[in-house]
C-alpha cells in the first residue's frame, strides 16, 4: 500500500505538558497505519500521551475532511512526530537552604493523514 503525500493534511498540537519521549513512544505504534486502526491503538494503550495524541488525530483527520474533501476510510498516518517543546523551570526547597531545580518538559506533537493508493 503506497500512501499520496501530495495530499498530506496535517494538524499540530502545541505546547503540551508531556515529554516528547513519552509521546513518541506512542506515535512509533501508530505510524503508517490508517486511521481506523490507530483509533483502536490508542484507545485501548495505557498511557497518559494517548489522550492528547487522539485529539491530533481526529483534527488532522477532520482537516482532511473539510478542507480537502478526503474519505476518514481511507485515509493512513503518513507522518507521526513529537518535537521538544520549551521546558518549564520550577524549584523545590531541599534540605539546609538549598534549592532543586525541577524541570517539566512540553512537546509540539505533528500528525499528518494521507490518502492510501493501493
Amino acid at each position: 500500500m503506497a500512501i499520496d503525500t501530495s495530499a498530506e493534511v496535517k494538524a499540530i498540537a502545541r505546547y503540551i505538558r508531556m515529554s516528547p519521549h513519552k509521546v513518541r513512544r506512542v506515535l512509533d505504534q501508530i505510524r503508517g497505519r490508517s486511521y481506523r486502526e490507530a483509533l483502536i491503538i490508542l484507545e485501548f494503550m495505557p498511557y497518559r500521551s494517548c489522550e492528547p495524541i487522539l485529539k491530533v488525530l481526529r483534527s488532522a483527520v477532520a482537516n482532511a475532511e473539510h478542507n480537502s474533501g478526503l474519505d476518514p476510510a481511507s485515509l493512513v498516518i503518513s507522518q507521526a512526530y513529537a518535537d521538544q517543546g520549551p521546558t518549564i523551570k520550577r524549584f523545590r526547597p531541599r534540605a539546609q537552604g538549598r534549592a532543586y531545580q525541577i524541570r517539566k518538559p512540553t512537546c509540539h506533537i505533528v500528525v499528518a493523514v494521507a490518502p492510501a493508493t493501493e
